[in-house]
């Protein structure tokens, strides 16, 4: 799915838990699942209120908001395969010595100097948090972005697209919506990753399609399918079987 705008607008805290509370519902930042509350649900067994029943969600469904968050792509982390490394070992409570033997890499104390380089890279980033927090209460003219999909393959400035230049393209190229057709396919990778984006919301999350059925609710938007589906799959939106004989939206 794509990272909602619940997900980058929330708190530190709400994102440490992985779920928001509205009115009547609890919604899970990491996947869009909505729980009710004064609804009582059962699981293995036992019978839950709505907010413990989300945590029990996520554990289930995500194991937990911190591998979620490392395992997102690296341009949205800002780690380095060698830091994300690190930090799932520090995650799973190896001590230094465990982590240099696993890794293979330096002493212990060349662990240490990474947890340090780690702990620099934290108060640095809560400052820089602090100094986008103080400009967005000056700065008028910054355009609204549309936050990148969870399972982009490769965040570049093809994703550097406003609200307002999404409402744009998308009234071009598909003036009567995902139930209409295309006027002509974009010629710019950025028109075509918006509107391949808004074309994945004809597809049913946790539905297995057949190449066929691909196909078909690909032919009434745009002649050359083929063409579409290959871009639902580059752009990471749609994963197939080897052997195409099974597709499913990317979760």
């Amino acid at each position: 799915m794509d990272i909602s705008e619940s997900f980058w607008n929330t708190s530190l805290e709400e994102l440490k838990r992985g779920y928001i509370q509205e009115s009547d519902s609890y919604i899970c930042l990491l996947c869009g699942e909505k729980i009710e509350n004064g609804i009582i649900y059962p699981y293995d067994g036992i019978f839950y209120e709505a907010e413990r029943y989300m945590r029990i969600h996520i554990e289930s469904t995500h194991q937990s908001v911190f591998d979620y968050l490392i395992n997102l792509d690296k341009k949205l982390t800002g780690l380095t395969d060698h830091q994300n490394q690190l930090l799932r070992l520090f995650y799973q409570g190896k001590g230094d010595k465990e982590v240099q033997a696993e890794m293979g890499i330096g002493s212990t104390s060349t662990i240490r100097h990474h947890r340090f380089a780690l702990k620099e890279r934290e108060r640095q980033a809560k400052i820089f948090l602090t100094l986008m927090e103080l400009l967005k209460e000056k700065d008028q003219y910054a355009p609204a972005f549309v936050p990148p999909h969870k399972t982009a393959k490769m965040i570049d400035d093809r994703y550097a697209v406003t609200e307002a230049e999404q409402r744009e393209i998308i009234k071009k190229f598909l003036p009567e919506g995902i139930n209409g057709r295309l006027t002509q396919f974009p010629p710019k990778e950025k028109q075509r990753l918006i509107i391949i984006r808004e074309i994945k919301g004809k597809f049913e999350k946790d539905r297995i399609y057949t190449e066929k059925e691909i196909n078909q609710i690909l032919e009434d938007i745009h002649e050359d399918y083929a063409l579409i589906r290959r871009y639902l799959i580059e752009y990471g939106f749609i994963e197939r079987k080897s052997d195409g004989s099974q597709y499913w939206l990317k979760k």
